[in-house]
Formats: C-alpha cells, structure tokens, sequence
C-alpha cells in the first residue's frame, strides 16, 4: 500500500454527526421526547415530521399501538417508524414504546371507557339512534373529553398564559371557522376586566389590516386546530414579528400556531359521528377569563373615594 494511503488508513475513525447523536442516550420520559422532537423538527425529513406529530398527538395510544398501526395512520413504511425511534437513540420501535406505558394505566379510566361506550353505540347501529340518544352520544363523548383534559391541561403553561393576560394592557383574539365562537366569546367575557380587547374577526378579509395596531407589549390569543386555519397562522406570524407575545390554544406542539408562541395550551377535542366538539377548546378559554379576572380582583386596590364612602 502506498504510504500516503497507509497513514490515512490509520487514522482514528471520526463518527458521523448522526452517528454522535445516536451514541446519546434517549430521552427518559415522555416530556423529554417531545421535547426533543420540537427541538429538531425543522431538521427531519418529510416522513419524519409526520410521525413526530402523530407521536405528540396521540401520546397516550402509542404505548398499545402496534408499529403496522403507527405507520398505517402515518402513510408511512414501519420501516420509516424504527428510523424516527433509532433518529432519537432508541434501539427499536419497542424501545420508545416503554416511555408511554408506565402512565397508560392512568391515562385508560374513565375517559377510555366513555370512547368505548361510544364506538360500541356506533358499532351496534348508529343508524337506528333516537335524536335523544345521539344527543347522550355526543355527552358521553364531551365527559371523555373534560377527563382527558382533566388529566392532560399543563399547569405551568397555563399559569404561564394568566400571567401574560395580567401584564398586558391590550389582549388581541384570533381565530376562524369551528374556532371563532371561542374567540368570541373571550372577546366579550374579557370586556369585563380593564384590558383593551381588540377582536379580530376577518370581516371583508381586512385582518392584515386589522392588526396594524398590534404593539410589542400586547398580547395575542390565537386558537386554532388542524387543518389550521391559514388566516390565523398569517396573523401568529405577523404578530411575532411584531415582538407581541404570544398565547396559542391549539391541539400540538409542533402546529404552525405554538413554533411561534410564547405559552401553548394543548387541548384535543372527542370527535363523535365525525364532529369535533368544542367543550374542551371553551372550558380553557373561560378558565383563562376567571384565573385572570381572580388576579385581577386580588390585585385591586380601592380608590381613596371608594374607602371613605
């Protein structure tokens, strides 16, 4: 062998990035591995990114589901899904798998049940119920729903949220379609504090112009779901260029609404005979407006007129 090719021969081999990234341990709970896919979302590819959303959507099927399930739901080949767990230094699909199980007995509960009794309600002949009972289907869905939130609503974040409402002087309200009765109903519960309330509604598709009057002090409310409204990803974006702080209720952290948000609040909604409810998405917004308005109310100090009267 020639000399020159000997000493390059010999040479330490130096592992590849990826190689690096594989030699560090997993991520040990739940959290950190969601966190980890945030982290590095930009960076995966395409197949990637899709099976780190259904991962952080459906958090709590994947310690039951098979690999076969994971990869139908996600169009993908099983062997896309061992790449994405090996990407983030698990051994297998396996491996990733035991992160979710330790919390899945208290995850099932009574939340499962209720979306057991629903399939089963469905799966007996949903086309034989009375307008009654497709009514108690519908409230048995929105009771599954309220636990799993119960269970699932990140205190943290949430104080996080009530804590940008306190400070700002200006609280702007964004959202579109199945979304908008939520934006409108915290546009008139917050006109009872002493915020300016600047809702924007997209009438005449004006909201560009709506938002001219954003500061880098307000704060904006944006709620949004997939397949997310584009109205409301333009005004997120156009609002963190503005510098404005920024509270998204939205059902993932990886949805184009909370990659520029400073606080998101993660809320799935139960789906029954293929409607979306939207009890979870307005039991957050009216305890955002009664954490707020109980702050508010603590910090309130009378006038010198009001004590003497």
């Amino acid at each position: 062998m020639h000399p020159r090719f000997a000493a390059l021969a010999s040479r330490p081999h130096k592992p590849r990035l990826r190689e690096l990234s594989n030699a560090l341990p997993p991520p040990a709970t739940e959290d950190a591995l969601i966190q980890a896919i945030t982290r590095e979302f930009d960076s995966l590819s395409r197949q990637l990114k899709v099976i780190g959303r259904h991962v952080e959507q459906h958090r709590s099927q994947i310690g039951i589901q098979s690999i076969q399930a994971v990869a139908q739901q996600c169009g993908v080949q099983p062997s896309a899904v061992v790449r994405f767990a090996k990407h983030f230094g698990f051994s297998g699909f396996s491996a990733l798998q035991r992160l979710f199980r330790d919390s899945l007995a208290q995850q099932i509960a009574p939340s499962r049940n209720y979306q057991s009794r629903i399939r089963q309600a469905i799966d007996a002949g949903a086309r034989d119920l009375s307008s009654a009972e497709i009514a108690n289907t519908l409230l048995d869905g929105c009771m599954a729903g309220l636990e799993e939130l119960h269970q699932t609503l990140r205190e943290p974040a949430f104080e996080e949220a009530v804590q940008l409402l306190f400070k700002a002087e200006t609280v702007w309200l964004m959202a579109s379609r199945r979304s908008y009765p939520v934006s409108t109903y915290l546009a008139y519960a917050l006109q009872h504090t002493d915020k300016r309330i600047q809702h924007i509604t997209s009438q005449g598709n004006m909201q560009d112009g709506q938002l001219r009057g954003l500061r880098g002090d307000d704060v904006l409310i944006a709620i949004s779901f997939a397949p997310y409204a584009e109205e409301t990803e333009s005004i997120v974006r156009q609002a963190h260029a503005l510098g404005a702080r920024i509270i998204a209720i939205t059902d993932s952290r990886l949805s184009p609404l909370a990659r520029f948000a400073d606080v998101s609040l993660l809320v799935q909604e139960t789906s029954v005979f293929g409607f979306r409810a939207l009890t979870n998405t307005m039991t957050v917004a009216q305890s955002l407006f009664m954490a707020l308005a109980y702050r508010l109310e603590i910090d309130y100090q009378p006038s010198a007129r009001n004590r003497s009267a």
